[in-house]
């Protein structure tokens, strides 16, 4: 195992999480950052992040960082964090296959002394069970003798300013005693908020994926409180202001819930759980109400078209905002795109606009077209999706403009002061 001035990182996969960590690294240590996107790796040689999570003087300062994507570039580290996705498919089960190509691809680089770190979410013991086979078969090494791992969880926030990676407390682990110290030594060359380490692997992959699962189910409290509340017809931002008066009561609010992690790291551990014989109840139970907030807030929407004697069908219906979260170009896992399905149910016809996000990654994954501008008295229903700078700026006149005489305003983020739209979640 080589000591801590003799570590020669490979950043495997340079996306949200993976790019910050090389140029945290890359200005300290000689990093070499790995994407199998051509593309991608082209746009970073010339300082561009089309994440947004780095700005170009940063990539700048990070003159130990090299980026390839060629996987024999990274045959001479001896360090290998991985930072790859860990998505679900179709039947929302984990989808391992980046975690499983990335370990097959640094298992055929893999020497002696060798560490292997893990980033991405996973359920626990998936490091052990899944990836570390892997890098024994392709490599023909053995665990914990001629080669190590560790797991320190992912905490990036994209599109959040205030909170970056070296200001957020970062959990370690590995492998042996010795490895999880040389791990947590390593991290804390860059983190500036410390370092926490876990007593195994184990133990900080549950941590990780418990952080999200516990996010989801505090908002999946507040979705299903805002469905009897508008039942009731009391406004929940109303209720949500006035039980916020007491110190410990948690600031969540209503809505889509989507994204890379809060909307995805339930399911591996609600799978992990089956896997042993445990069927989770409370879990799975805010994953189906969080599921079906899209289906909600269309079924509201279509009832107060049709209080306005406005005709669905055909109807011409404005969407702000499609990533999943506020000024941020992520469109993984947006639930917007759960609203506009149930519109095209409708016959309706969705315009869509969105100043952060790619028009063709939007096109690419979703088939869905982005509008430059929305036109003016064109619309019979508007959907405020996203809490974007750029719409949270525009008046209620300007927001109207765009709507035809009797149209619906529905303001799913409370962009507007209470009384200025037609609906509220």
């Amino acid at each position: 195992m080589p000591a801590l001035a003799d570590l020669n990182l490979a950043i495997v996969g340079l996306g949200y999480v993976g790019l910050p960590l090389a140029v945290e690294f890359g200005q300290r240590r000689r990093v070499v950052g790995f994407d199998i996107d051509v593309a991608r790796i082209a746009a970073l040689r010339k300082g561009i992040d089309h994440t947004l999570e780095t700005e170009a003087d940063e990539l700048a300062a990070a003159t130990h960082l090299r980026f390839t994507a060629s996987a024999d570039d990274i045959a001479d580290c001896n360090c290998y964090i991985v930072t790859v996705p860990t998505p679900i498919d179709a039947h929302k089960r984990p989808d391992m296959t980046p975690l499983v190509k990335a370990s097959e691809t640094i298992g055929r680089v893999l020497k002696r002394g060798d560490i292997v770190i893990y980033e991405s979410t996973v359920y626990p013991g998936a490091t052990e069970e899944v990836c570390v086979p892997i890098l024994e078969q392709v490599s023909s090494l053995v665990f914990n003798h001629d080669f190590f791992a560790g797991y320190s969880p992912e905490r990036i926030n994209p599109g959040d300013k205030n909170h970056r990676l070296p200001s957020i407390r970062k959990v370690t682990s590995g492998s042996t005693q010795a490895v999880a110290s040389l791990i947590d030594a390593l991290y804390s060359e860059i983190i500036t908020a410390g370092t926490f380490q876990a007593e195994s692997i184990r133990v900080a992959e549950a941590a990780k994926v418990i952080e999200n699962t516990q996010r989801d189910l505090n908002i999946a409290l507040i979705n299903e409180l805002a469905i009897i509340f508008n039942k009731l017809g009391i406004d929940t931002e109303a209720v949500l202001e006035a039980a916020g008066t007491k110190w410990n009561f948690l600031p969540f609010r209503p809505g889509l819930v989507g994204g890379h992690c809060i909307g995805v790291d339930p399911y591996y551990l609600t799978y992990k759980a089956e896997a042993i014989g445990y069927h989770p109840q409370i879990i799975l139970a805010g994953r189906r109400l969080n599921d079906g907030m899209g289906t909600y807030i269309t079924a509201q929407l279509v009832k107060k078209m049709l209080q306005q004697r406005l005709q669905v069908d055909a109807s011409r219906i404005l969407i702000m905002g499609f990533a999943f979260k506020e000024n941020c170009p992520d469109i993984r896992n947006t639930r917007v795109i759960d609203i506009i399905n149930e519109l095209r149910d409708y016959n309706c016809v969705i315009d869509v606009y969105d100043p952060w996000v790619s028009a063709d990654e939007v096109k690419s994954h979703y088939d869905v077209s982005l509008v430059d501008a929305p036109g003016f008295g064109t619309y019979d229903a508007i959907l405020l999706a996203v809490r974007h700078d750029q719409i949270v700026a525009m008046s209620e006149d300007t927001l109207r403009s765009f709507g035809k005489q009797g149209h619906v305003l529905y303001d799913l983020k409370n962009i507007l002061p209470r009384g200025q739209s037609d609906l509220r979640l």
